[in-house]
């Protein structure tokens, strides 16, 4: 039986050679948000690996709403010129198209690097004012946000639609809004960091409104054979706060607008989560939105088996599998689990000799075999 893995699937306008995502992974190594040599090396790899999609790490759209220092950023042309040397690389040499997710970190923002201990940064090393849906810290110890009035949210609304721009301008083949983790869009969602009494807070209604309203916007400037994405938090593991049903009420509305696919996650936006985490463990939620509304998922979370993998998205739970540290500690997994699952995966001519079912190909200075000779000669 085929491989359900390796099968093709459509996005709006872009068909995926098979269902296996690099996803998004912050790297914090970019300089002012422009990215360099490590991103193409980083980046590169995955371009040769044969996945279905490739995405670029969360990219801050206004230089306040990146995470960290070292936080990759599209709100500069010179970002956008740094960008566009990693892209061609990518696309002269690869074999994957490449999709950006757009971020603002909100309240999360103004950390240090994670080698450095991840916390919020002070005066002394580069500090700045965060913001968010409220004036409520993420955490003890944590800065506290100025609460977004209307002019910052027309700015931050205008920096992803700037972004947006620049995706389209570069030639990345999809978008992906970051409403996860506990950064700004997801903050507005959650009643744990939205305490707004205006028309941004509130009600379910209210907390959608906002990271609907940077949607529409985005849609507005890309054009319609490019697709667009949301990365959300199915919950946030907290009594009380944001949970499955309100992400399959947000997923309805974004359906309604056009939304292409919702890539599934959990937590990030309290320290008191309880996350029972294993292989997996998010692979439910992902499930549930696509039965409840029809659009495609991505599953993501402890995905590290292609058995695993095959198994999700033959049963249907999801129609693709992101991987983020499985990939980091196997830039060749796509390729292995084409081979444990009998599929087929791209690979650069350069790198064919070690495929195993081409074991044997003649390298160059050395004379070929009889066996060679008559496989060349029949293959022509």
């Amino acid at each position: 039986m085929p491989s359900a893995l390796f099968s093709p699937v459509e996005l709006r306008g872009l068909e995926l050679s098979n269902r296996v995502v690099v996803a998004p992974m912050c790297q914090y190594s970019a300089e002012d948000g422009i990215v360099g040599d490590w991103h193409i090396m980083h980046l590169g790899q995955y371009a040769i690996s044969g996945t279905g999609l490739l995405f670029v790490e969360a990219t801050g759209v206004e230089p306040e709403g990146r995470i960290t220092p070292g936080c990759v950023g599209l709100y500069s042309d010179e970002n956008e010129a740094a960008l566009k040397r990693v892209l061609n690389f990518c696309n002269a040499y690869g074999n994957v198209p490449v999709g950006i997710q757009l971020a603002h970190a909100g309240r999360k923002a103004s950390v240090d690097v994670p080698w450095k201990g991840g916390a919020p940064l002070n005066a002394d090393n580069g500090a700045w004012q965060t913001v968010g849906p409220s004036a409520e810290p993420y955490a003890d110890g944590w800065h506290t946000p100025d609460a977004m009035d209307d002019e910052v949210l027309d700015r931050v609304k205008q920096g992803f639609v700037q972004a947006a721009e620049r995706s389209v301008r570069l030639g990345f083949k999809v978008i992906e809004l970051h409403g996860a983790h506990g950064y700004l869009m997801h903050q507005f969602l959650s009643p744990i960091s939205n305490r707004r009494n205006d028309s941004y807070g509130g009600s379910l209604e209210g907390r959608m409104r906002y990271p609907i309203e940077v949607y529409e916007a985005v849609r507005a400037v890309v054009p319609d054979d490019i697709p667009i994405g949301y990365r959300i938090s199915a919950t946030d593991w907290v009594e009380g706060g944001w949970d499955i049903n309100q992400s399959i009420a947000f997923a309805q509305a974004l359906k309604a607008l056009g939304c292409d696919f919702i890539d599934v996650s959990s937590g990030g936006n309290s320290p008191h989560q309880q996350i029972p985490v294993g292989p997996g463990y998010q692979t439910g939620f992902a499930a549930d939105i696509k039965r409840e509304t029809g659009l495609p998922t991505m599953a993501v979370g402890k995905i590290t088996d292609p058995l695993q993998a095959e198994h999700i998205i033959r049963s249907g739970q999801a129609d693709m599998v992101a991987l983020a540290r499985g990939m980091l500690y196997d830039p060749r997994w796509t390729w292995h689990a084409a081979e444990a699952l009998r599929g087929q995966a791209s690979f650069p001519p350069q790198y064919q000799r070690c495929h195993p079912a081409l074991a044997g190909e003649p390298v160059p200075g050395n004379p070929p075999s009889p066996e060679q000779v008559a496989k060349a000669a029949g293959a022509s």
